[in-house]
């Protein structure tokens, strides 16, 4: 269908541009004989018909040929039309056609003779121009309706690309809600599954409590009373130190809590000192910098030292999960 389309608009503008060759050529040849033979070149421009002219400049040298061949062969016209059509189109430039269309209308309303035939065939001309005016006009009609279409097909598919484009960003900001919503849900689930293992974790440990208080209790009133306190405190903090079964309790708990952060430590950075993973753990267990240092048995400071040391290490570290190791911080 789009190749007919096309055919049919080389054929038009074939039948176009050669319709207005044949048009020139005769112009050109009623210019030639309008100093030797006027009686011919009115003939000639008689002869065309001015409902198949396509060019407005075709028409307005017509026009002036037509009105010099009138002077010529002595004759006058009745009305101005053919003339004014040179005058109006020459005209907007004011050049020496528009001076010699102004000569020759003057010349027309002063001289020559009124012959019946040569008024007869200006009249016939003079309707000529009128159905090739009309044409026109239609013609722009046409075009400007064309026009509206055109544009008004590509505000229609502009506004349909624009609710294209608006309904796929709608589409892609639902489906990442509803991941968030997802990642919310598991981050929810991971966390209280957490929860609930470090409180399994921690309910055998409060006999510890007990064994504290009832210490407390025994020693209430004595002058031995902070120190036994502080022994046993001591001694529990020396037990967590040393119970490699708690550590690795804590471990488990962490690690499944945090979707598998310190096994894939331990796989993409299989050289991490033990006691630089302690400390991951510890940190990962989001533990306080005080409960830290007395669990590794450092000061603060020195406990910090290694957290800096530490953090610095696994940022120069060219690993892909290097930033959920360093979120723990």
């Amino acid at each position: 269908m789009r190749g007919l389309l096309y055919i049919i608009a080389i054929l038009m503008l074939t039948a176009c541009s050669a319709s207005g060759t044949r048009v020139k050529r005769s112009l050109d040849e009623a210019g030639a004989l309008m100093h030797t033979d006027p009686t011919a070149a009115m003939e000639r421009l008689n002869r065309l018909d001015l409902t198949e002219f396509d060019d407005s400049a075709d028409m307005a040298r017509w026009a002036l040929l037509y009105s010099e061949a009138l002077v010529a062969n002595r004759l006058t016209a009745p009305t101005d039309t053919i003339v004014d059509i040179a005058v109006r189109y020459y005209g907007r430039d004011g050049g020496e056609e528009y001076r010699h269309a102004c000569a020759l209308k003057a010349m027309l309303k002063s001289s020559g003779s009124a012959d019946p035939l040569a008024t007869a065939l200006y009249l016939e001309k003079e309707k000529e121009f009128m159905l090739y005016r009309e044409r026109v006009r239609r013609g722009w009609i046409v075009a400007g309706a064309v026009a509206l279409l055109l544009l008004a097909g590509g505000v229609i598919v502009w506004q349909r690309e624009r609710l294209r484009l608006h309904e796929a960003r709608h589409a892609a900001l639902l489906a990442e809600a509803s991941g968030l919503r997802e990642d919310l849900d598991r981050n929810h689930a991971e966390s209280s599954a957490m929860r609930d293992k470090l409180a399994s974790l921690l309910a055998g440990r409060f006999d510890t409590i007990d064994e504290l208080c009832q210490t407390y209790y025994e020693s209430q009133g004595t002058r031995t009373e902070r120190k036994a306190v502080a022994e046993k405190v001591k001694a529990q903090i020396e037990a967590l130190k040393s119970d490699e079964g708690l550590f690795g309790d804590m471990e488990r708990c962490v690690n499944d809590g945090i979707d598998g952060l310190l096994d894939t430590l331990r796989a993409e950075w299989p050289a991490i000192r033990p006691e630089d993973y302690r400390l991951m753990v510890y940190l990962a267990a989001r533990l306080s910098n005080r409960t830290i240092a007395l669990l590794i048995g450092e000061s603060m400071e020195v406990t910090y030292k290694r957290k800096s040391r530490l953090k610095a290490r696994i940022s120069a570290l060219d690993v892909s999960d290097r930033e959920r190791f360093l979120a723990i911080f």
